[in-house]
């Protein structure tokens, strides 16, 4: 009899997690929670639906892998190295002063250095599976804060090598010297740079040997082969199953399929990566925890206040402001899923005790369960240590000087990305004066020498807004992927300057309605208008005019935008598209030196007969030749003037094409 175990848990798991996920959605709960809380309940230390949670961890492994893979489909080799200040910065301060503070704290309560270390390694990683869901379903991964974020986590990543590694030399007696440590780790990062090498020649060109197979069953198990197969050579040589996933997303988002990929992959991740929160929600011992309330609690609070404080001071260290930090440390503030792997190699070399890592383990999914909340309360933090900036808040007052007699009726662009920098051109070519506020200091630094009016600062500061003298701008342009920031700023901007014209960049249709509460005038969602350009240039192949294209666009546009507003229902006044398309127009055909036509006469070729289009004039050189005679022949860089229907115009073109 075959064990079908696996599909019964699978069943467990949907059935008790759909209910609790719709009744968390009525009160606005993250669905994360609700994952943790079915692991809880249906756990072996909850109602014990389910025992064994072996099979579950695996199938979870599997969600985090592709999570990892989606997450390096949005960078590129080039991306991550530009990041590189923020991932070895922000990242190696982080994991190594979380170590050392954490160390001393335990140090303190009489726990020997060895285990004391051990401890703070556990404390120093945070969860990259929840941090990253959470951030990309609320769009902030793009945000400063989500850039440090992720930066951080991809070095803890990297960082769970060595401490593995390192285990035997905390361990007492084993005997094992720093000088094979390194040289393990040396071997581990040396073959990972071989996969690297190897992928990044040999994935592209078998990826287009597969999509040209034109079998989608194929191209779907051949990505989910490269995945798999990258991520588990990374943990054959002492890497972990992410960072190989994280390697094979960033390989592939190079090529030509990344978007084909991204929705191949959607569905497996996500139904995945649900299991891997509710096999994070089994380990919970809730008796253990109502047991030792007071050893366990105040470690949750000490793990959250220790590391938020860690990365707010290095982040504010970095120049960045106070909000970008608190942003980023309650982001991070967790337990990780690594340090479950770690904990568990710890009590092999007897560095933890079983009762330890049973308060260890109910902390850690604790932190867990709180992120989501920590998340959501963040942006009210943020608004309210200012205090922490002071006059810190710009680089130096001389780096932020401008010319204050000079900027009147002027413009406010926030953010210096590819948006901002567009609109400062355009801006710098028709003589309108502007400033840029921009919250990157090498950006700031490096666009200063290139003669740029930026300064540096937080958009959603009064101090920083003043610096841009926006009680004098007519207009000011939110060009940042910074949702709670561009809500923040926009409300300060509008109690500074209630005349001041606001345009906000967002991504989702969703997001407009609460933005022109908050004051803006202008909302310009990214899908929409891609929507609208797709739009155009389908109409542009059925030779619709320029001009009623653009119409229709403009009509499109605003009425779509009264009805995201709801500022009334009635009908646009649209074209008739399909009365155009049955009138006539006249098209103009350039004959290239392959075309079949080539010294043939208009006679021969019998274009009215074939296709009921005409051809009324032959452009030659600088001559025209008006009701060309059958007897006139073609000649190379002829430029022929065809008139008829639509249909009669298309399969002109096509039969000049095609011969």
């Amino acid at each position: 009899m075959h064990d079908y175990g696996i599909i019964r848990e699978i069943v467990i798991i949907l059935a008790v997690s759909l209910p609790i996920l719709f009744l968390f959605k009525k009160v606005n709960i993250p669905s994360i929670i609700g994952f943790l809380i079915a692991g809880v309940i249906i756990g072996p230390f909850g109602f014990k639906l389910i025992d064994d949670t072996s099979k579950i961890e695996v199938m979870a492994e599997i969600g985090v892998i592709l999570l990892m893979f989606t997450i390096g489909l949005e960078f590129s080799i080039e991306k991550l190295i530009k990041m590189k200040d923020l991932l070895f910065y922000t990242g190696g301060f982080q994991v190594v002063g979380t170590i050392t503070v954490a160390g001393i704290i335990f140090y303190s309560f009489g726990v020997t250095v060895n285990q004391a270390l051990f401890f703070g390694m556990l404390i120093s990683l945070s969860s990259t599976a929840i941090v990253l869901k959470i951030l990309v379903d609320k769009n902030d991964l793009s945000s400063p804060y989500g850039k440090i974020s992720l930066s951080i986590l991809i070095f803890q990543d990297l960082a769970i090598v060595p401490m593995l590694i390192l285990l035997p030399v905390l361990a007492a007696g084993e005997g094992v010297s720093f000088i094979s440590v390194s040289i393990q780790m040396l071997i581990s990062f040396a073959l990972v740079a071989v996969i690297i090498l190897l992928a990044k020649f040999l994935i592209p060109k078998l990826l287009f040997h597969i999509a040209n197979l034109r079998i989608r069953e194929v191209f779907t198990i051949g990505i989910l082969l490269f995945v798999l197969g990258i991520s588990y050579m990374t943990e054959m040589v002492g890497l972990s199953f992410s960072i190989g996933a994280f390697i094979a997303g960033i390989i592939i988002s190079e090529s030509e399929f990344s978007y084909e990929i991204v929705a191949e992959i959607l569905p497996f991740k996500d139904a995945f990566n649900s299991l891997f929160f509710v096999s994070v929600g089994m380990l919970l011992n809730v008796q253990f925890i109502l047991e030792n309330p007071i050893i366990v609690f105040p470690l949750i609070f000490g793990i959250i206040i220790v590391k938020s404080g860690i990365i707010l001071i290095i982040i504010k260290a970095m120049k960045y402001p106070a909000r970008v930090g608190i942003m980023a440390g309650l982001s991070l503030a967790q337990v990780g899923e690594f340090s479950f792997i770690l904990a568990q190699a710890g009590m092999g070399y007897e560095l933890i005790s079983k009762e330890f890592f049973n308060a260890f383990l109910a902390a850690s999914i604790f932190t867990m369960i709180l992120t989501p909340f920590m998340i959501q309360i963040a942006p009210f933090f943020a608004s309210k240590v200012s205090f922490l900036d002071g006059k810190n808040a710009v680089l130096t007052e001389d780096e932020n000087d401008v010319e204050e007699s000079t900027l009147k009726n002027h413009v406010v662009i926030v953010g210096f990305g590819l948006n901002g920098r567009n609109l400062a051109t355009v801006l710098k070519e028709t003589g309108i004066q502007y400033i840029v506020i921009e919250l990157n200091p090498e950006t700031v630094l490096r666009q200063k020498s290139l003669g740029e009016n930026i300064i540096y600062g937080d958009s959603t500061k009064k101090e920083i807004l003043h610096k841009t003298h926006i009680e004098d701008a007519k207009v000011i342009v939110f060009a940042i992927s910074d949702p709670s920031s561009t809500r923040a700023s926009l409300k300060v901007v509008k109690q500074m300057n209630p005349h001041v014209y606001a345009v906000v960049r967002t991504r989702y249709i969703s997001e407009i309605e609460d933005l022109m509460k908050l004051g803006a005038d202008e909302v310009i969602p990214e899908e929409f208008e891609t929507s609208l350009q797709i739009f155009g240039k389908v109409l542009t192949q059925y030779h619709i005019p320029l001009n009623v294209i653009a119409k229709q666009t403009a009509l499109l546009r605003g009425e779509s935008y009264r009805m995201m507003r709801r500022l009334g229902n009635e009908a646009p006044q649209y074209y008739h598209l399909d009365e155009i398309l049955a009138q006539g127009l006249t098209e103009t055909f350039f004959v290239s030196k392959d075309n079949p036509f080539i010294g043939k006469t208009l006679k021969e070729i019998n274009l009215r007969a074939v296709t009921d289009a005409t051809i009324i004039a032959i452009v030659r050189g600088t001559k025209t030749i008006s009701n060309p005679s059958g007897n006139e022949k073609l000649f190379f860089n002829d430029t022929l003037v065809i008139t008829g229907t639509h249909m009669a115009v298309d399969k002109a073109f096509d039969y000049f094409e095609m011969g």
